[in-house]
């Protein structure tokens, strides 16, 4: 008796798995920070999801988004979150990341011209370089700056993001060899050398 009522609990357990998955999957989607025209003001937001009530609600069958955060709080706590519509409505959600991987996806390098390609997000982030010939990392601008620094900014891949910010930080420390181009799938694809 006892193995047929551990088999059952085993089974009930592993039942949920599948919907656990599709709400962790959900909450992930709906996660992070967004940027939004405040239809009160007409000035950029910074606006944050409740990812976990947007992800319960949807796996209901009944979206409903909600804001946990906004750049406007407290001040203006009270507004009626018709910014919602914008989130809703725009393909990419206004989500940062996607705002992002667009901006990155298919350009070049401003400075050695290679392909920058997919974001990795756990590794080395490329930067951008601003008109005044600045090297940045998009880290450092506030959310809400990002699509005006976007705009007039230029991609730069990871490779010459390390290296230019190594030369600006450590000039000393730093040797120049003439510019040259590499392949750099070509270098990682044969692993380390000996």
């Amino acid at each position: 008796m006892i193995t047929i009522l551990l088999i059952f609990a085993i089974a009930f357990v592993l039942s949920w798995v599948p919907a656990l998955v599709l709400y962790l999957v959900a909450r992930r989607r709906e996660s992070g920070d967004r940027v939004t025209t405040c239809p009160e003001t007409r000035k950029t937001a910074v606006v944050r999801l409740d990812a976990g009530h947007a992800a319960w609600t949807d796996l209901r069958g009944e979206k409903e988004l909600r804001l946990e955060s906004c750049s406007r709080w407290p001040e203006r706590a009270d507004c009626g979150r018709e910014c919602l519509r914008e989130v809703e409505t725009a393909p990419d959600g206004c989500l940062v990341r996607e705002r992002l991987e667009s901006f990155y996806r298919g350009a070049r390098c401003a400075l050695c011209g290679l392909w920058i390609g997919s974001l990795h997000w756990f590794e080395i982030r490329p930067g951008l370089l601003t008109p005044e010939r600045h090297l940045v990392s998009w880290v450092e601008i506030p959310a809400a700056d990002l699509p005006a620094a976007l705009a007039v900014s230029r991609p730069v891949c990871s490779d010459c993001y390390v290296a230019k910010s190594f030369r600006e930080n450590v000039p000393d420390s730093a040797i120049d060899d003439a510019p040259r181009r590499v392949n750099r799938k070509k270098i990682h694809a044969s692993g380390p050398t000996a």
